[in-house]
C-alpha cells in the first residue's frame, strides 16, 4: 500500500483532503500495529492519534516523509509505542485483531488454522524477546521488507537478519513443544 507522490504533496501543503486520505489509509493498520505491542486499545489509539499529530507538526514545519510515508508512520508509531512499552514494562500481545478482515470476518475459517494461529500468539508472547516480537510483527503481520524493519526500529539489516531468525527459531522450538 504505497503512497502515490502527489498525495505526499499535496499533505505537505496542507491539504485537508489529502491529510483524510492519509489517515483512512493507514489509520486502522497501526491502530493493529499498536494494539499488538501495548494490549490497551485507549492506549493504541492514543497513540495513532499522537501519531498523526507528529506527522501533521512536521508537515507544518516543512519537514516529514520524503517519499516512503507508511515507514514513517510506523516507525513514528514504534517509537512512541517502545517509549511507553519500557515505561510500563509490558508484554507485546497479538490478540486475535489478526483474524479479522475489515469486513468484520475471520481471515482464519478451519478450526485447525485457528488452533494454530492461536498457538503462533501464544509462542510470539511467551518465548520471544522483545525486539524479537518487534521484529517478527513487522515482517510478517505487517508484511514489511528486511531494509524497512531496520529503518523502523532502528537497526542495521543484519542485525535485523538475525534477530528475525532466532526469532523465528525461538517460535519454531515453542511450536514443536506445544503441537507434539
Amino acid at each position: 500500500m504505497e503512497v502515490d507522490f502527489t498525495l505526499l504533496e499535496d499533505a505537505r501543503s496542507l491539504n485537508q483532503e489529502a491529510l483524510v486520505k492519509i489517515f483512512d489509509l493507514y489509520s486502522s493498520a497501526l491502530f493493529n500495529y499498536a494494539l499488538r505491542i501495548c494490549n490497551d486499545p485507549l492506549e493504541a489509539d492514543n497513540v495513532v492519534g499522537d501519531v498523526f499529530a507528529k506527522l501533521l507538526d512536521q508537515l507544518s514545519a516543512g519537514h516529514g516523509p520524503s517519499t516512503n510515508l507508511r515507514s514513517y508512520l510506523y516507525e513514528t508509531t514504534y517509537h512512541l509505542i517502545i517509549d511507553k512499552v519500557r515505561y510500563s514494562r509490558r508484554q507485546a500481545p497479538l490478540e486475535m485483531v489478526d483474524l479479522l478482515r475489515q469486513d468484520g470476518y475471520s481471515t482464519v475459517l478451519n478450526l485447525e488454522d485457528r488452533m494454530l494461529f492461536e498457538a503462533v500468539i501464544r509462542a510470539i508472547r511467551s518465548h520471544l524477546t522483545e525486539d524479537q516480537r518487534h521484529v517478527i510483527i513487522l515482517r510478517f503481520l505487517e508484511g514489511f521488507s528486511l531494509r524497512e524493519t531496520a529503518n523502523i526500529i532502528g537497526k542495521e539489516v543484519d542485525n535485523v537478519k538475525v534477530i528475525q531468525n532466532r526469532g523465528v527459531a525461538r517460535l519454531r522450538k515453542a511450536l514443536n513443544h506445544t503441537v507434539v
